[in-house]
């Protein structure tokens, strides 16, 4: 189960603790048994540690027998199977993550003893533990370094054919096993975690479309980071229009919260949102005649308008259709902190009149700066985010007819807005911001919080 929580994102939405200096961004966490899982679907159920153990030969055991015993040989003793094999993790602050396998192995082979040979079947108990770091972080990637391999034999059974079992054999099995058994699965280990880690860090360096718009490129934006609580991946990503030009933004690595009821967070900035917003809200000019079968509030704006105008302006309170222009004025801004979230954009409102000889009388030219609350939320794989009017600041950019106080347009353009405007930038956004799986851990029932 995953928590997504937004902050500068685990996905974190919104500040961390005023104390620190830190980008504004999104988290989201991530709980213990999901690390596990994905750990434990990638060594043991994908078959990965059986695959490589399965050429393990262990070399030939042999035993002078002492005074009163007859010379042993094992030869040929290899792997048949991993038994009970069981994944485990633990998060080791400033170093990394402690994986700790757990398992049976059965092995087999030919037991010489004297003139007489047996076929010979042993049960190990092993625990191997190993600590993971990342170093050598470049351009979105960083090496995962093996450390501190601890290989643990417990109990060992062992079974002859023949049902003879001396003590000697016992000892020499013993004895043999846990000399050589550590330094043959440490580097099985090695190799099945480096595998896993390419697998799984591949889910850290994906390109996602975004809708028709354009492209996010997701990356780490440095060394995944550890303290004894959690895992901290701060991720980034190069946000690129359809044509390929890239939209900049502040990449610089931000701090990511602490969260004490879970295993991992993920990071992503406010300013990697912000040109994500770039991307998707692309609204071309709406021009529309203000009746009332488009926009309902139309006739009053009209009378607002009419009472505002000059004496001299006949065409103002004239027959002549009145037409509004909407343009989408610069770019988005998302405005992360803590328990909100908000989207500050300009809108340049446009009112003319056409009159019937073709020529255009420019009425108004208003800009409008919006204070959009946002409601963050994660659906299908995707950071989505609807948007509700909050504020309207109207200003007047220019009249031809000489209109100065504009003080009583502003509820009806802030219904225009909210009516026409609003529902084409929420229908931009509807796409959704598409989030990889990271470690392969889907986003599912997330709970969000700013």
């Amino acid at each position: 189960m995953t928590m997504l929580k937004l902050f500068g994102i685990v996905f974190f939405c919104g500040l961390l603790s005023s104390s620190q200096e830190v980008l504004s961004g999104l988290s989201c966490a991530v709980s213990p048994g999901a690390m596990q899982n994905v750990l434990s679907d990638a060594i043991i159920h994908n078959g990965l540690l059986q695959q490589h153990l399965q050429g393990l030969v262990l070399p030939n055991i042999m035993g002078d027998g002492g005074l009163l015993s007859s010379p042993t040989s094992i030869t040929g003793l290899h792997l048949v199977k991993v038994r009970l094999p069981k994944v485990s993790v633990k998060l080791l602050s400033g170093i990394g993550v402690q994986l700790t396998i757990g398992a049976k192995l059965e092995l087999s082979g030919n037991c010489l003893v004297g003139l007489l040979s047996h076929l010979i079947d042993i049960l190990v108990d092993v625990n191997i533990t190993v600590n993971i770091k990342c170093t050598n972080f470049e351009s979105g990637t960083a090496n995962v370094v093996i450390e501190d391999c601890l290989c643990i034999l417990g109990a060992i059974k062992i079974k002859i054919l023949s049902g003879l079992l001396s003590v000697s054999i016992n000892d020499i099995v013993l004895t043999q096993l846990r000399a050589t058994l550590p330094g043959l699965l440490c580097p099985v280990v090695d190799i099945v975690i480096n595998l896993v880690n390419i697998q799984l860090m591949g889910t850290l360096n994906e390109v996602f479309p975004v809708g028709t718009a354009g492209t996010i490129h997701y990356q780490l934006a440095s060394l995944p980071f550890t303290s004894g609580l959690f895992l901290g991946l701060d991720l980034d990503g190069a946000v690129k229009h359809m044509g390929g030009s890239i939209i900049p933004h502040d990449s610089s690595a931000s701090a990511l919260p602490p969260l004490l009821d879970k295993l991992m967070i993920l990071g992503l900035r406010q300013s990697f949102l912000n040109a994500v917003l770039s991307l998707l809200i692309q609204i071309p000019p709406q021009t529309f005649p203000c009746s009332p079968e488009v926009f309902s509030g139309a006739s009053r704006l009209r009378e607002a308008i009419s009472t505002l105008a000059p004496a001299g302006c006949s065409a103002c309170r004239g027959t002549s259709p009145l037409v509004i222009k909407l343009t989408l004025s610069g770019n988005p801004l998302i405005l992360l902190e803590e328990n909100k979230a908000t989207v500050e954009l300009s809108v340049m409102i446009q009112l003319f009149i056409e009159p019937l000889d073709g020529s255009i009388l420019n009425i108004l030219l208003l800009k409008a700066d919006l204070g959009l609350n946002a409601l963050v939320s994660i659906a299908g794989g995707k950071l989505v985010l609807g948007l509700s009017l909050g504020s309207t600041s109207l200003s007047l950019e220019s009249s031809e007819v000489g209109i100065s106080n504009i003080s009583d347009l502003k509820p009806h353009c802030s219904s225009l807005l909210r009516e026409i405007f609003l529902p084409l930038i929420n229908g931009a956004l509807g796409i959704g911001v598409p989030l990889p799986n990271v470690l392969g851990i889907p986003l599912i029932k997330v709970n969000v919080r700013i």
